[in-house]
């Protein structure tokens, strides 16, 4: 299992990182839901049926549209 680092900025605009732990690179909805897990772990567990089969990446849309949050980069941890 391989590691990687998933670097987004909050709504204030401070980068902050997440290790993930995957075989292969996360997509932008998996680390999605891993910050979301990290950062509302109550909202987790809602649906976003606004956004399903209508986005791409539901969850990041959501995590941007609603909260500011912006996943700037994914690359693996050496």
């Amino acid at each position: 299992m391989k590691k990687w680092e998933v670097i987004f900025a909050k709504q204030t605009g401070e980068p902050e990182s997440l290790l993930l732990d995957a075989e292969h690179c996360p997509s932008e909805e998996d680390a999605a839901r891993a910050i979301r897990s990290r950062l509302f772990p109550i909202m987790d567990q809602l649906d976003l049926n606004d956004f399903q089969g209508r986005s791409p990446s539901p969850t990041a849309r959501w995590l941007k549209e609603q909260n500011g949050v912006t996943i700037n980069d994914i690359h693996e941890v050496p």
